[in-house]
């Protein structure tokens, strides 16, 4: 399986990512933001970091990298996505997942392992855990709140697109919304980082691991 990783001017977690892919048992793939095509991937990755220096908005600039054109038509026709921080924020932006990230509550950057729950766990990206698991993860944004119209909000909940959910959540997203998919459920922005939680020696468990597991599942057609 290949799984790709897209690298635009400021990302910082692209080499993360590309190790926890590589660990999950996938090829990793890097992409740069100028490349016209995704050449026949099985998954896509969008890291975090401050793709463009987070000008305008962050993932503004980013959504009109030449690489974005592919990734919303593969998106658009079942391709697996994820965004991660900073890549959620670009897929919001693109209008491939529905809400936006805006500054955190009291304006201060977040850092810290995170604990969260799983409400979803039947999707591409989350078929590794239980229903209703905690889990720890890192989480570092400063842009980090999710926001989103109370009509939009009431879907989402009720489609069951919410996969994650902050516990004593820390940037005051609605709902403690952590992560949500696409209705289709192949597209997945998360805050926290997955790929800094792959190995007990380097982050505070290795539930991020299973982020990527899940992928990796879900196209081999293995039962988690």
């Amino acid at each position: 399986m290949r799984v790709g990783v897209i690298t635009f001017p400021g990302s910082l977690d692209d080499h993360d990512t590309l190790r926890a892919v590589k660990k999950a048992g996938a090829e990793a793939v890097s992409l740069w933001h100028k490349d016209q095509k995704l050449n026949q991937l099985d998954a896509v990755i969008l890291p975090g970091g401050f793709s463009y220096g987070d000008y305008l908005r962050c993932g503004a600039i980013a959504k009109l990298a030449p690489i974005m054109k592919d990734v919303l038509e593969n998106a658009h026709k079942g391709l697996p996505v994820l965004g991660i921080c900073n890549g959620f924020q670009i897929l919001c932006e693109a209008g491939l997942l529905p809400g936006a990230l805006t500054r955190n509550q009291g304006l201060h950057f977040t850092c810290l392992d995170q604990r969260l729950i799983v409400e979803n766990n039947n999707t591409v990206w989350t078929n590794n855990f239980e229903a209703k698991e905690e889990i720890i993860i890192p989480l570092k944004n400063g842009e980090g709140c999710y926001q989103t119209d109370q009509e939009t909000l009431k879907m989402i909940e009720v489609n069951n697109q919410v996969l994650i959910r902050y516990i004593n959540n820390p940037n005051g997203s609605l709902n403690d919304i952590a992560g949500i998919s696409n209705d289709a459920g192949n597209i997945v922005g998360l805050m926290p980082h997955p790929e800094h939680a792959i190995d007990k020696l380097t982050g505070p468990s290795e539930d991020g691991l299973r982020i990527f597991k899940s992928v990796l599942n879900q196209l081999l057609g293995v039962k988690a």
